[in-house]
């Protein structure tokens, strides 16, 4: 009897994942955190610099969320970021 691991072919074309469920949902969430806090730094009267020095985060972190580069920020960063912009957050 073979111990080896027998392949389907789907199996070669889509390897198993551990969990695409999470990986999905964090994406979702950090995306919506993205265009809530990119829109709220437009229409906020401070400065990227200055967002980020209240915020205790690097200035380039606020320099990749406008740009675009979602992978660089955590959703943590992102709800720090949010928090510091609007402090009183309305009900979603």
């Amino acid at each position: 009897m073979s111990t080896a691991r027998h392949f389907s072919n789907a199996d070669l074309i889509d390897p198993p994942r551990s969990c695409p469920d999470l990986d999905v949902r964090d994406l979702e969430k950090r995306t919506r955190l993205m265009r809530i806090v990119t829109r709220l730094i437009a229409v906020s009267d401070l400065g990227c610099r200055e967002i980020a020095r209240r915020a205790g985060l690097p200035a380039q972190k606020v320099s990749d969320l406008l740009s675009g580069r979602l992978e660089h920020l955590s959703v943590e960063e992102l709800q720090i970021l949010y928090r510091t912009i609007d402090p009183q957050p309305t009900a979603h």
